[in-house]
């Protein structure tokens, strides 16, 4: 079993505090993807699980152990760096099993270990070749073989496909749950990117400024943002936002149209929605099209709303464009609603 547990973990740099009292438990096989835009402390996090630095304060727990007093080769995890850091003088065979050998294992079981790690990554038909002789793609594949070779407990990963072109970065991204699937290992990885969090992770867990604004699975991240920052920061395009003035008995007047909102609230609130869940309607927010963007299956029409930039996208067939007057009208189920004072989902 390789339940981690973190454990009111901070971490300041002199007088900056980079992490603010984070709480995560990671299941058994669990993927968690710390997901976060650059500075927001998702690395810091990391490197203080594998022992590459220290907490300033807090626990580190794997599989029931306390761990945040041990060195990174006694934590059994392995980690796969953005940079491949594959040995260029040694083979794809050699640079696998390396961490085998420093183990000092018998030659049998490195052979097992590195062709069965191989395979699982397809570069078996490579192990002769050293890594000038590879595409960066067969080198990161080389860095996530070696660190499954390991057979850890847990494998950390530190955005290891941002250097790879974005079609390769597709293939990887499937390659990889496959892989860590199969292969029973709790996994912890790191990106600033949604596409890759949204289509690996079993839980991502969203930061912002040291903090962990909520961990989710991708869908109820996707469909339910439990704070302002995370439905503006999930999906491309992000939540609309539009002000909500209370009318009493639980209704709110947005941009002259009547909604049912929280009855609990009673002050302003912000009104949420995701472009894709807007309908053209008779009876709608009026909104004038500024761009229309036509992406294929459907259109993504940026309108002035209420005095502000509005997001919509149409079906590719509807005749928009720009200086259109259009009648917008959300999905009542899909409307979230946020207090401007905490920034928090209202329910």
């Amino acid at each position: 079993m390789a339940v981690i547990e973190i454990k009111n973990v901070a971490k300041t740099f002199g007088s900056y505090q980079a992490l603010h009292d984070i709480n995560l438990t990671i299941a058994d096989q669990e993927f968690m993807v710390l997901l976060g835009a650059s500075g927001c402390g998702k690395s810091t996090l990391l490197r203080i699980i594998c022992g590459l630095e220290t907490a300033s304060e807090g626990e580190v727990w794997i599989g029931g152990r306390r761990v945040d007093h041990l060195p990174p080769k006694d934590r059994g995890i392995s980690m796969v760096f953005q940079n491949y850091a594959v040995f260029p003088h040694l083979t794809v065979f050699e640079n696998i099993g390396f961490g085998l050998r420093m183990q000092k294992m018998p030659d049998d079981d490195v052979k097992r270990r590195v062709e069965r790690t191989a395979g699982l990554m397809h570069i078996d038909q490579l192990l002769s070749r050293y890594s000038g002789e590879l595409s960066g793609g067969q080198r990161q594949r080389v860095a996530v073989a070696r660190a499954l070779a390991m057979e850890p407990d847990v494998i950390l990963m530190d955005e290891p496909l941002s250097n790879l072109d974005a079609l390769l970065r597709m293939e990887m991204r499937a390659e990889l749950k496959g892989v860590l699937a199969e292969s029973n290992t709790t996994a912890i990885y790191v990106t600033h990117d949604q596409v890759e969090a949204m289509s690996m992770a079993d839980r991502i867990s969203v930061m912002h400024e040291g903090k962990i604004v909520q961990a989710a699975s991708p869908i109820e991240v996707y469909r339910n943002p439990a704070a302002e920052f995370v439905a503006g920061f999930i999906g491309n395009p992000p939540m609309n936002f539009l002000d909500a003035t209370p009318q009493g008995g639980g209704k709110y007047t947005v941009a002259g149209h009547s909604f049912d909102g929280p009855s609990a609230a009673n002050s302003n609130l912000q009104f949420a929605i995701r472009p894709e869940d807007m309908k053209l309607s008779d009876d709608g927010l009026q909104a004038v099209a500024k761009v229309v963007e036509p992406l294929g299956a459907h259109l993504l029409v940026t309108c002035e709303l209420d005095g502000k930039l509005f997001r919509a996208i149409l079906d590719s067939e509807m005749q928009v464009k720009p200086g259109d007057v259009l009648k917008l009208a959300p999905m009542p189920d899909r409307i979230r609603w946020f207090d401007p004072a905490t920034t928090l989902a209202v329910a």
